[in-house]
């Protein structure tokens, strides 16, 4: 059983090890987050040449990962990850190698965003194609306007804030409903409409 956590990665050093079209993937991911992010790879692919990333054109020498708060390899070599696994273990560095859970300390969900709402599917690296599938669903079922609705909710828990109250006493449900019903947006659909 894993235990679901999302990072503030903003200014903080991440390291990519790999720089191929998985890698690249990741990267891609990580920028909007805000990551400070540092790229080693022998051979880089143009995609990630046009990332704001900070490229090393070279293998992974030992020690690379030390000084980084989370590293995500994507080598596709089982010797290098398993040294990188190793080096991160032995740091306390979260480490995640791509499409290899035994060397991970932790798994990367599927995710559908909406703005600053986050979705995401997981299987705990099981079945990385079950949570890509189920996220393709979740994207044609959920509604561009929750954007929006995420920002309606944070400023009517702003103004409850600013009236000293605890935004805990509040009953959402019926302020969320009223403000969704403003903006259109439908729930209830189901999957199976979804995927029919």
């Amino acid at each position: 059983m894993q235990f679901p956590i999302n990072l503030n990665l903003v200014g903080r050093k991440v390291l990519v090890v790999g720089a191929g079209r998985i890698a690249t993937r990741k990267a891609q991911q990580l920028v909007p987050c805000g990551a400070d992010i540092t790229v080693i790879a022998p051979h880089v692919v143009a995609e990630m040449r046009g990332l704001p990333v900070t490229i090393l054109e070279r293998e992974y020498a030992a020690g690379d990962a030390l000084g980084f708060r989370l590293v995500i390899t994507a080598t596709g070599n089982v010797e290098v990850d398993q040294a990188i696994y190793d080096e991160c273990e032995a740091a306390g560095i979260w480490v995640n190698s791509a499409d290899d859970p035994d060397r991970c300390s932790f798994t990367l969900p599927a995710v559908v965003r909406r703005g600053s709402l986050m979705v995401t599917s997981s299987t705990a690296g099981a079945s990385p194609a079950l949570s890509s599938w189920i996220r393709a669903r979740l994207d044609e079922m959920l509604d561009d306007e929750l954007a929006d609705l995420v920002a309606d909710l944070a400023a009517e828990r702003a103004r409850v804030h600013a009236l000293g109250e605890s935004t805990e006493d509040v009953n959402w449900t019926p302020i969320i409903e009223e403000l969704a019903a403003k903006r259109g947006i439908r729930f209830g659909r189901t999957l199976s409409e979804v995927t029919s």
